[in-house]
């Protein structure tokens, strides 16, 4: 299961309705960076084949099921410190995040 914060869930339906289409977000994992993987997150207009769905806070959530096997139990925040902004994964499947903090491995 993906979880979203208050703020989080807040952010992507301002987002959506800014954009004016989308049914809601699409988590992922890809191979990359220096510690193996790195988190994929974009706004999704459809569903696709063998994706699992979630809903949080009102919020429907995509997932492939070769990433939820690195993602569940994830919950996705939006944070503010100082002048950036941005989602925060807080994954308790990780394991450890390189310095960069780009990647992280299981």
């Amino acid at each position: 299961m993906i979880t979203l914060t208050d703020r989080a869930a807040g952010h992507v339906q301002r987002y959506i309705e800014k954009r004016g289409k989308g049914i809601g977000l699409r988590l992922g994992v890809r191979t990359t960076g220096c510690s193996g993987m790195a988190y994929k997150l974009e706004f999704a207009d459809e569903a696709q084949p063998g994706d699992q769905e979630f809903e949080s806070n009102g919020v429907k959530v995509l997932i492939d099921a070769k990433s939820l096997a690195y993602l569940d139990g994830t919950e996705l925040d939006f944070v503010r410190e100082g002048l950036n902004e941005g989602f925060k994964f807080n994954n308790p499947n990780e394991k450890d995040r390189c310095g960069c903090g780009e990647s992280f491995n299981v």
